[in-house]
């Protein structure tokens, strides 16, 4: 097996997403190694998590810091540790433009909601709250704008007659732990390539015939 994938992951919660990574690596789903993780808060589960696994991790001090201060100190940090691929996994804080455009390419995100609709912190709850009778998750390259990068991936999930906002964002997080690890498998194999607004996506295996997909998901082509 070829070296593996090193990541690095920008979270700020309880890094739900982020043990969706390392249990993908740890099964062998794909041919990757979180190397670091990297939280703005610092009572944050995921920090809990990387621990567990023996994850390298920091806690940035971001109190009287220019955002500007901040990212250098990540890409200080990613560098030091090698990334190949930045991930953000729920990461709530804004990269600047120069950051963004020094990984670009190397950057991608997720987020609860099937982008352009419903950006921003609360994508499930502002899905939920318009009404929609369709919503989803999206993983995309990371851009100078917040949640508006190429997209690669999306999942279309159905919204019940006895939803809450909570229910909802549940079951799209379920299919996110999906879609963010086939990203990253897709992102070692060389498969994806940005052509403008679009990422093409090369002919190779399907998770949909390897492993279990959820009833009533519409996984888009790729997955």
């Amino acid at each position: 097996m070829a070296d593996k994938l090193r990541i690095g992951i920008l979270a700020s919660g309880s890094g739900t997403d982020f043990q969706s990574i390392v249990d993908a690596s740890e099964e062998g789903k794909i041919n990757a190694k979180v190397v670091v993780l990297i939280c703005d808060r610092k009572n944050a589960f995921c920090l809990t998590r990387a621990e567990k696994h023996k994850i390298s991790k920091y806690c940035l001090d971001c109190k009287n810091k220019k955002p500007k201060e901040i990212d250098s100190k990540i890409d200080e940090i990613f560098n030091k540790k090698h990334v190949d691929l930045i991930v953000g996994a729920g990461y709530m804080r804004i990269l600047t433009k120069d950051f963004v455009k020094k990984w670009y390419g190397k950057l991608i995100n997720i987020h609860p909601a099937l982008l352009p609709s419903f950006k921003g912190a609360n994508g499930q709850g502002d899905a939920f709250n318009y009404g929609v009778k369709i919503s989803g998750c999206t993983t995309h390259f990371m851009d100078e704008h917040m949640d508006h990068g190429p997209i690669i991936l999306q999942a279309a999930v159905k919204v019940l007659p006895d939803d809450d906002r909570d229910s909802l964002a549940e079951r799209i997080l379920n299919v996110e732990h999906q879609i963010l690890p086939r990203t990253i498998d897709l992102f070692e194999q060389k498969r994806l390539t940005i052509n403008g607004r679009k990422v093409e996506i090369k002919p190779g295996d399907s998770w949909k015939d390897k492993y279990n997909i959820i009833s009533d998901v519409l996984y888009s082509e790729g997955y």
